[in-house]
């Protein structure tokens, strides 16, 4: 099979997941109620049997934030907010994406209508209400079609933070998209060299170390490189299209409840005009904030400034 060949097989691979994404959206949820799981101090088991791995930080009566996280990573990268926030008085809880961390790692099942509902079962059995949900990245899908499948009856509020919606690819009706192409180039390097990519991305455009005058932070890049790496090789693969091929546009307009939007406008990996601006205005109501400069990357780049700007958007009434 030659380069064109395999460009193409990749595309319309690609293109028929994106389908059937979409048809995905309007699917039953699994089972997520508490009866239908099992549960122990670090893992909830969901009704198709992927075990998920969380924390649940903070006191237990404290107002409830919950953290969705981005590819390839897992809970670990909201640490700085989750100790910021329980130290504030908070209950932060966070789980580790079916096939990302130390959650299980099952074959099917890595889209966002599963990852929707796998939050749902944290939720449900945790039995958290009038929650924060906050997504960075692709957990800002997981956060979005979570609302556009779920409801926010257990929902107080909302932050999209460096987030993949409304809509990522690049299609007839979305002309300001990505190119396919882009994320076609993520999987073959996936597949030629995992490690390597996850170096890379994190070395470069993720912080913006590629940036004229920029430092490496090599302690950064190695803690994406092993929150990555400790993800599922099938599960982190097949997230590509979960984040960059699901259309959000109808779940942002299910979202009722207060939202803020956090975006930097130097962000390489998904673009402030494709995803934040966009979110900003199909969420009724929803405030955005921009951040000069920012990188994809900025829970980290920006953390003290994320922690103000989250803390005082949680204790608005």
């Amino acid at each position: 099979m030659n380069t064109v060949t395999r460009t193409l097989a990749a595309t319309a691979l690609a293109l028929s997941m994106q389908a059937g994404l979409s048809a995905q959206a309007a699917a039953p949820a699994h089972p997520s109620a508490p009866s239908a799981v099992t549960r122990t101090a670090s893992t909830i088991t969901t009704a198709d049997g992927v075990q998920l791995y969380y924390k649940d930080w903070g006191p237990k009566n404290g107002p409830v934030v919950t953290f969705s996280h981005g590819w390839p990573l897992d809970s670990d990268s909201w640490e700085s907010q989750m100790m910021f926030l329980a130290d504030h008085g908070y209950r932060v809880v966070a789980h580790d994406r079916r096939g990302h961390g130390r959650s299980s790692q099952p074959w099917d099942g890595n889209d966002m209508d599963h990852y929707a509902d796998d939050l749902a079962t944290v939720l449900n059995t945790l039995d958290l209400k009038d929650v924060t949900l906050v997504g960075f990245s692709t957990g800002g899908g997981e956060v979005a079609r979570y609302i556009g499948r779920h409801g926010t009856g257990r929902v107080k509020k909302a932050v999209l933070i460096s987030s993949v919606p409304p809509f990522m690819l690049k299609t007839a009706d979305n002309p300001g998209g990505v190119p396919i192409e882009v994320f076609d180039g993520i999987r073959k390097a996936q597949l030629e060299n995992r490690s390597q990519l996850y170096k890379d991305i994190p070395s470069g455009p993720f912080y913006g170390f590629n940036r004229p005058g920029a430092k490496v932070n090599q302690a950064m890049v190695d803690a994406w490189w092993a929150q990555g790496m400790l993800g599922g090789q099938k599960n982190t693969y097949d997230s590509i299209a979960a984040f960059s091929a699901t259309d959000f546009r109808a779940d942002l307009q299910k979202f009722d409840v207060p939202t803020l939007v956090i975006h930097g406008d130097d962000d390489q990996i998904v673009p402030i005009d494709v995803a934040g601006r966009m979110s900003a205005k199909l969420i009724k109501g929803a405030r955005l904030i921009v951040y000069p400069g920012a990188p994809h990357g900025l829970t980290e780049t920006h953390k003290d400034k994320v922690n103000q700007d989250l803390l005082a958007f949680l204790q608005q009434k």
